[in-house]
């Protein structure tokens, strides 16, 4: 009887972590979009960052794929490194344009 009382307080610790891994990710996520809507265009192709519009549509698709498909570990994989490239690499390049 303790053994199903730890594997129920395990299951529910492992699904805890999971709902608060997936809230992080959606807020990087939206974060991203939010930064890239806030942009000028000029900057992105000034940076030679690809452009503004997709940037849009890429992290816009992927935060929607995030939120429609919540279980789907290959999309949210995806998405986070979208995510993470555009914040990384982009998004410090465009501030240091708009610096200028």
């Amino acid at each position: 009887m303790l053994a199903l009382v730890d594997l129920g307080l395990a299951l529910e610790i492992e699904s805890n972590i999971n709902l608060g891994l997936w809230m992080i990710l959606l807020v990087v996520k939206g974060f991203a979009l939010g930064d890239a809507v806030i942009r000028k265009d000029e900057f992105f192709v000034a940076a030679d960052k690809q452009n503004k519009v997709f940037w849009l549509l890429l992290l816009g698709i992927f935060l929607l794929l995030h939120v429609i498909f919540r279980e789907s570990v290959l999309f949210n994989m995806i998405g986070t490194v979208a995510a993470i490239v555009y914040l990384v690499d982009v998004r410090p390049t465009l501030q240091s344009m708009q610096q200028r």
